[in-house]
């Protein structure tokens, strides 16, 4: 287990350099690069007075060099302030030039740039999102991976029965429905006081016409109620619930119909411990590793529901730092989702392994 451990570190490491390369590559095109000195500078720079400030900036070094500044492992650049003298570079403190500056200041050292949209450190900004995003994922997984396992299993068990037709065509319709789509259903029904429950349930006599939740969920981010926090919570477990309950189903139905689970039958054992002993253990092989492939998705899935609701989390601030061409923080944002997503997919791995004991590691 050590050697394979240590085998799927050196390969995660590999393939976050090459992932977080080509964003790199592809956040340094010269249109970007371009944009990004009108935006800081002035929209009404000439040609030659955005190579200069490109230039004053470091961005015209080679781009293997420039990586290497980024992460940490080649020194950083450094010049001289054109207008006032003063020293400037990667490494140099804007509030403090004249302090003496470290050589190497990248990723590696835990200096990951300043965002140009919001003007703070990055590393503080992603810090505070993914800490918002990681609350939401929580309660979504929550909701989603019992609701999920509960519906495929009850599907699994009686293949063909009206019960696996019902659920199976519910879990089909969660998964056929996006966010943005179940998003703005919600709302519409539950936030709205003109259309939706609301002023149903007033006609009826049983409210007051106000809406039964919140539309937005800003005020989240300070204390999180039911109110605000139900919508998008269901609206991101609604589209997962579908997906795992249908790899849930086919496993379960697979498993049922294996040679052991008919002996087991034929001895006199019960449904129920035919189920609870034997099969579900099987069964729940194929979800567990579905179900660790949802949590990288609800890191960059979250996109469309956060901006949506107003939620300020990663998602939310991946599309700011996007539409306001942040290179760093693209970068930073990058290198959490690479960094998830192989965490993710190794403890897939070795989940994997003690839930199956057939499988060995050679």
């Amino acid at each position: 287990m050590l050697k394979f451990l240590l085998r799927r570190l050196g390969t995660m490491l590999a393939t976050a350099l090459c992932l977080t390369f080509i964003v790199f590559y592809l956040t340094n095109l010269q249109p970007n690069l371009v944009k990004l000195a009108k935006t800081q500078a002035s929209a009404r720079m000439s040609d030659a007075q955005v190579k200069s400030w490109l230039h004053d900036n470091g961005y015209t070094d080679p781009l293997l060099t420039r990586y290497g500044e980024w992460l940490g492992v080649v020194p950083g650049w450094t010049g001289v302030n054109a207008e006032s003298g003063k020293p400037m570079g990667r490494c140099v403190n804007p509030n403090a030039p004249n302090a003496p500056a470290p050589r190497y200041c990248g990723i590696v050292q835990g200096n990951w740039g300043t965002s140009t949209v919001f003007r703070a450190p990055v590393i503080s900004i992603i810090g505070t999102r993914i800490g918002a995003t990681g609350l939401l994922m929580l309660w979504v997984l929550i909701i989603m991976v019992p609701s999920a396992l509960v519906i495929g299993i009850l599907a699994g068990m009686r293949e063909g029965s009206r019960m696996d037709r019902g659920l199976s065509a519910l879990s089909i319709a969660s998964t056929a429905t996006p966010e943005y789509v179940s998003g703005v259903i919600l709302i519409a029904l539950l936030s709205s006081p003109m259309i939706g429950l609301p002023p149903l349930l007033k006609h009826w006599g049983v409210g007051t016409g106000s809406p039964l939740f919140k539309g937005s969920a800003t005020s989240a981010l300070d204390h999180i109620t039911f109110d605000n926090f139900a919508l998008p919570v269901l609206t991101i477990a609604l589209y997962g619930i579908g997906y795992i309950a249908r790899m849930t189903r086919a496993s379960m139905t697979e498993v049922m119909t294996a040679q052991y689970i008919r002996t087991a039958r034929l001895k006199g054992v019960s449904f129920r411990s035919v189920v609870l002993k034997h099969a579900l253990r099987n069964a729940l092989i194929a979800p567990f590793t579905v179900i660790m492939l949802q949590i990288p998705w609800l890191l960059n899935g979250v996109v469309i529901t956060e901006t949506l609701f107003n939620y300020k989390g990663f998602g939310w601030t991946l599309v700011q730092a996007a539409q306001g061409n942040d290179i760093e923080l693209l970068l930073g944002c990058s290198v959490v989702a690479v960094v998830v997503v192989l965490l993710t997919q190794l403890i897939s791995d070795v989940g994997y392994v003690y839930l199956n004991p057939r499988i060995r590691i050679s």
